[in-house]
């Protein structure tokens, strides 16, 4: 595609910088043919920008957004975002074009021949972390994730420019349909807000999460804005006086503010103390802090002096987050005092830097340090991706998604513990974490040896959770080894997939012995042996990330992957595979369904078993029966449940006191297939009635006479009699569904002599 001179639109309000730009540029920098040889990347960084703007306009041109404005408001957008974050020209560039590939026909390698490389890199990573879909189940939302953090690794910039996408989103969120609007918060306040705070920029996360909860929590935000904003005056006069009071003894003190100023907290934040603490509006009182920025580190430490001697500070309130940063390189100094009025006020203490990485957060490396280097790889020695290094080692050690789901998370989330070595090294771990996990955050070889643990030079047992400012020292021992019973306590996925690997390789043997016994248990011995060395075994393997099937039995065994899990990619794989060999079509081949029912699978020429064969969506053409306990009719609810034993899977009413006791691996989602009547199998399902009558002669022929006239079989009828001339009777009726059921119900109400009807199941 030809590149376009850079243009002044006049559909599209562009912010000032770039409007210059343009004016600047607006001579075409470019005419090549589709023969052309690709253009080389001009030395000014403002034409790059400028060209990839002319690049997107010309391509969006005629686009819509939902809100009505031209599409080519959003990229501008996006682009103003980064820049303000201080992002080089590529990553601007890439703010322009993040929709192209996706929107238009526009290929990557165009992209590429255009702009570069590193443009290229952002613009793909971005386009497929666009496809994500964060809601949906948990193993690919799992699979969602670990693509996520490897594009991360790659380039740091693809999850900021994506971060800047969604801002934009959420800003115009106003225009969308109501439950895209809840959809699209949600996934903001649990998985983008999250990241961009473990990015740093705190800025962007704060304003994520105030407009999710606008849309999650309305009457919650609307509330709160309200109340903030009634006594936002008196507020404002409070903490000007404190800050000029502050500021007079700072300088009298010799010490230079660059800035001293009050902030009033984001909603959101005042929204979730009020739920941590249980309080109302009113008893929260640091709703704003006043911050003060200094020069130099030593100045903080000497501002922080000079607030103690001036006001009565809180006990317990003190945080040090400059000699213990977070994670997220965030530093400061927080204190909270008694004010003038006797009222709380918190007081943030920084330099001008520390202000910036608070601000900006990863954005700080590229914007604010004089060196320029914009290379945002993750280097091993970075201190500043701890937390996305675990990440990416979890990702090869971490099998299960249901699990690895939940470390990303609690990771994303976590509140973190700092603990010190004797010889005062700082480790930080997350809330709850053990000896055990200290023990491998120093060192794999550390864990595995771990014979003991020492806390401020006591003995302590190795599930004892640790505490802020714990020394803690780790006694190994050579023979000493890791026990599946750390399992129940350590807290970080590092620790719990290094004790699972020496597990792992130490028993290997046993542990596939006891998988494949996990299955043929629920199996039956016959046809297992054979199962298991078929072509379907090994690529249910493959597909579980094992390389063979004794791996994937011996992770099984150790508890690595559910049984659930394995039979499920044994279902997928036997499927789709089919043999290579025509055999006879009486023939049947046993393979297992996704609970570890033995299923016939019928081979080459026969049935497919598509949704259509199966009366139950979700066990097609796999061994299963109605229990018996419950009786489940067509319309109502159900759920499949592994028998142990030879019977496959029972379908079960949703609420059956059966399926109570049933682990959770056990359990399948199923339903009615809607097109069970063209399948040709009998359609009717039996279910047991009592009716409760006046006992009189031939109140029974009258019932069966009317069931016949609804063609209505009745397999069985039992009447008790009793003395005071009510009559029970028994009824087991065949039914095709729940509809024809309450028809049922409904013509023998109307009858004079009934009293009373109940449809009766172990669940009643």
């Amino acid at each position: 595609m030809t590149l376009a001179a850079p243009v002044l639109p006049n559909d599209c309000p562009l912010p000032t910088w770039l409007r210059s730009c343009i004016l600047e540029h607006s001579q075409p920098v470019a005419e090549d043919g589709e023969n052309s040889a690709p253009i080389k990347l001009p030395k000014d960084n403002n034409q790059l920008v400028c060209r990839a703007f002319a690049f997107a306009y010309q391509l969006h041109k005629g686009q819509m957004r939902a809100s009505g404005d031209p599409y080519i408001a959003h990229p501008v957008a996006v682009a103003n975002i980064l820049r303000s974050l201080g992002g080089d020209s590529a990553m601007i560039a890439a703010g322009f074009l993040h929709d192209v590939v996706e929107d238009t026909d526009v290929t990557a390698d165009e992209i590429e021949a255009h702009f570069g490389a590193e443009v290229r890199q952002m613009v793909e990573g971005v386009t497929k972390l666009s496809k994500f879909q964060f809601n949906s189940k948990t193993e690919r939302q799992a699979e969602n994730f670990r693509r996520m953090f490897l594009a991360m690794a790659q380039d740091i910039r693809v999850i900021v420019v994506k971060l800047a996408d969604r801002l934009h989103n959420m800003r115009t969120l106003q225009h969308m349909p109501p439950e895209k609007r809840v959809q699209k918060a949600r996934e903001t306040i649990e998985i983008f807000a999250p990241l961009a705070n473990r990015l740093g920029i705190g800025r962007m996360k704060w304003e994520l999460e105030d407009l999710s909860f606008k849309y999650l929590e309305d009457h919650a935000y609307q509330k709160i804005k309200s109340l903030i904003s009634e006594k936002r005056t008196d507020r404002e006069t409070r903490l000007q006086q404190v800050a000029g009071l502050l500021e007079t003894h700072l300088e009298a003190d010799g010490i230079s503010c660059v800035e001293i100023s009050s902030r009033p907290k984001h909603l959101y934040s005042i929204y979730r103390k009020m739920q941590r603490q249980q309080k109302d509006f009113h008893q929260i009182y640091d709703i704003a802090a006043i911050r003060i920025i200094v020069s130099t580190k030593v100045e903080c430490y000497r501002a922080l002096a000079v607030v103690h001697d001036r006001f009565k500070p809180i006990p317990g309130r003190f945080k040090d987050y400059i000699g213990l940063p977070k994670a997220n390189r965030y530093q400061s100094l927080h204190t909270a005092v008694i004010g003038e009025q006797g009222r709380p006020i918190e007081v943030q203490i920084r330099t001008m830097e520390m202000h910036h990485i608070a601000e900006y957060g990863i954005a700080a490396h590229w914007k604010y340090k004089e060196t320029g280097n914009s290379n945002t790889k993750v280097n091993a020695e970075d201190e500043k991706f701890t937390w996305l290094r675990q990440l990416l080692e979890w990702q090869s050690e971490l099998k299960d998604a249901q699990e690895y789901l939940s470390d990303v998370k609690d990771n994303l989330f976590d509140e973190e513990v700092y603990v010190f070595t004797p010889k005062g090294d700082v480790f930080a771990l997350s809330q709850g974490a053990t000896t055990v996990d200290f023990a491998y955050r120093i060192h794999t070889e550390v864990g595995n040896h771990c014979a003991g643990a020492k806390v401020n030079d006591r003995i302590v047992t190795l599930d004892t959770q640790l505490k802020n400012g714990d020394i803690v020292e780790v006694l190994t021992n050579k023979n000493s080894h890791p026990s599946l019973d750390w399992l129940n306590f350590v807290v970080s996925a590092g620790a719990r997939s290094r004790i699972r690997h020496w597990y792992k390789q130490c028993h290997h043997d046993e542990n596939m012995t006891r998988g494949h016994a996990m299955l043929e248990k629920v199996m039956g011995r016959d046809g297992l042996d054979s199962l298991l060395k078929s072509a379907p075994a090994q690529e249910a393997a493959q597909r579980s990330n094992y390389p063979c099937v004794e791996d994937m039995l011996a992770a099984l065994g150790y508890g690595e992957i559910t049984l659930n899990s394995v039979v499920n990619r044994l279902q997928e794989a036997a499927k789709e595979l089919q043999p290579v060999e025509e055999i006879d079509d009486e023939s049947l081949a046993e393979q297992i369904n996704n609970d570890g029912a033995v299923v016939r699978t019928r081979w080459r020429g026969e049935s497919s078993g598509d949704a259509s064969d199966s009366s139950i969506m979700g066990v097609e053409g796999l061994l299963h029966h109605i229990a018996g306990c419950c009786n489940p009719l067509p319309g109502e609810s159900i759920l499949g449940a592994v028998s142990m034993g030879a019977r496959g899977i029972a379908i079960h009413r949703q609420g059956c006191p059966n399926i109570a006791s049933v682990p959770g691996d056990r359990l399948i989602p199923v339903q009615w297939n809607a097109t069970d009547a063209a399948t040709g199998r009998p359609q009717t399902y039996p279910v047991t009635l009592k009716v409760e009558v006046i006992d009189r002669v031939g109140v029974l022929k009258d019932i069966l006479s009317h069931l016949s006239d609804l063609k209505i079989n009745v397999h069985r009828a039992t009447v008790t009699t009793f003395p005071d001339q009510i009559a029970e009777i028994d009824l087991g009726l065949d039914v095709k569904n729940h509809a024809h059921f309450d028809q049922t119900i409904q013509k023998l109400r109307k009858m004079t002599d009934v009293l009373k009807l109940k449809r009766i199941s172990q669940m009643d």
